[in-house]
């Protein structure tokens, strides 16, 4: 029986149905996996929605080989983002709209994006807990790696002394791709500068180790990277020192070859839970390194 919808290029007009989509999904996502004593799931604020926007914007802009939009007589009904950087191919997001599952939409927009990644050596990406989706990723050559998300406030008093690290700029572009290339074999190249545009950045430059963190407004880090743990360590506690103690923050993303960012949960007594997949081909698991939701 032939779709009753076609894929075709994003572009910055799609945008915004873009950002519906993915909202619809992730939201349906998050009721349907929601547990008990977590905060309940919400629709993304204005404010988020014009970040996201803003965020996948940029990955359209620099690589609109690698998105696409699914749409049908009604609409937009899914989306996907993918980009390359150096030779490593990046799922940045990949949504359908819930109740249009099983028409094989999700599986035609990752296939779509993979193949502007056909040239790369390695692939990644986050995955969530869905069935259907870590199976389209497993059948897609991907080895699943179990994630791990910190939760709960950080108690003032566990804080360290932390003398290694400075506040960041686009001065530190060529170090942190350097870092990336050690870390996760590619560079981020110009996600830099839409990173700077959103989130703190702090760095640490000694000559016994290199690296960054990116950190939200919640002192939540978004992505770390470092070319040694006791670096990342102190990036992390840098981080999570801009938290409010009477805020619950997240560190997210956590593969179990990262343990040094467990340490420091466990340290400021923050739940662990199991939320997600690393997804990873022809790679093994970055070290140190927590990765982002988009840029990964």
């Amino acid at each position: 029986m032939p779709a009753d919808y076609y894929v075709r290029p994003m572009t910055p007009a799609d945008v915004p149905d873009a950002d519906r989509v993915s909202d619809a999904a992730y939201y349906e996502l998050d009721v349907r996996t929601h547990r008990t004593g977590w905060p309940e799931p919400a629709r993304r604020s204005t404010e988020r929605s014009a970040s996201w926007r803003a965020r996948i914007g940029h990955v359209v802009r620099t690589d609109p080989g690698g998105c696409f939009v699914a749409e049908d007589a009604g609409g937009v009904l899914g989306m996907v983002a993918g980009m390359r950087r150096d030779l490593t191919f990046f799922l940045s997001s990949l949504a359908v709209l819930p109740g249009v599952q099983g028409r094989g939409v999700g599986r035609q927009l990752l296939d779509a994006s993979l193949a502007y990644g056909a040239g790369c050596l390695r692939a990644m990406l986050l995955a969530s807990q869905d069935p259907a989706a870590l199976r389209r990723y497993r059948l897609a050559g991907f080895t699943l790696h179990p994630t791990l998300l910190l939760w709960g406030r950080v108690p003032r008093e566990a804080l360290p002394v932390v003398d290694r690290v400075r506040d960041g700029s686009a001065g530190d572009i060529d170090l942190m791709d350097s870092v990336d290339r050690q870390v996760r074999d590619a560079a981020r190249g110009p996600d830099h500068q839409e990173l700077l545009r959103h989130y703190r950045l702090v760095v640490s430059d000694r000559p016994t180790g290199s690296g960054y963190v990116y950190v939200d407004g919640a002192g939540q880090p978004y992505v770390l990277a470092a070319t040694n743990r006791r670096t990342a360590v102190n990036l992390l506690w840098e981080a999570l020192a801009a938290s409010s103690p009477d805020t619950p923050v997240a560190v997210a993303n956590v593969t179990p070859a990262n343990e040094w960012a467990v340490d420091v949960g466990m340290a400021c007594r923050m739940e662990l839970w199991n939320h997600g997949y690393l997804g990873l081909r022809d790679m093994r698991p970055p070290v140190p390194f927590l990765p982002s939701g988009m840029f990964l």
